[in-house]
């Protein structure tokens, strides 16, 4: 299992549907992917899921990936999350 703690830039600005997004971005990997902030553990690739933890900027989410492409599934979700 591979975590990564990221703030959450901007990214209601930069993306059209951010919450979307997340969803599609995490769907490409076969790896569980989760989103963790305080006590809250969301599967990101779940929109009922991500809605209800909406993340916005400030916001310190740590980004956590298990299964063969977990390095990739979590530097994809870093790469959207501080905008770049």
């Amino acid at each position: 299992m591979l975590k990564k703690q990221v703030m959450v830039k901007e990214i209601e600005k930069k993306y059209d549907h951010p919450l979307a997004e997340i969803v599609q971005i995490a769907s490409q990997y076969k790896s569980e992917v989760l989103l963790e902030y305080d006590k809250y553990k969301i599967n990101a690739k779940s929109i009922m899921g991500i809605i209800a933890f909406n993340p916005s900027e400030g916001m310190n989410v740590t980004i956590a990936a298990d299964g063969n492409d977990e390095g990739a599934a979590v530097n994809a979700l870093e790469r959207f999350f501080i905008c770049q």
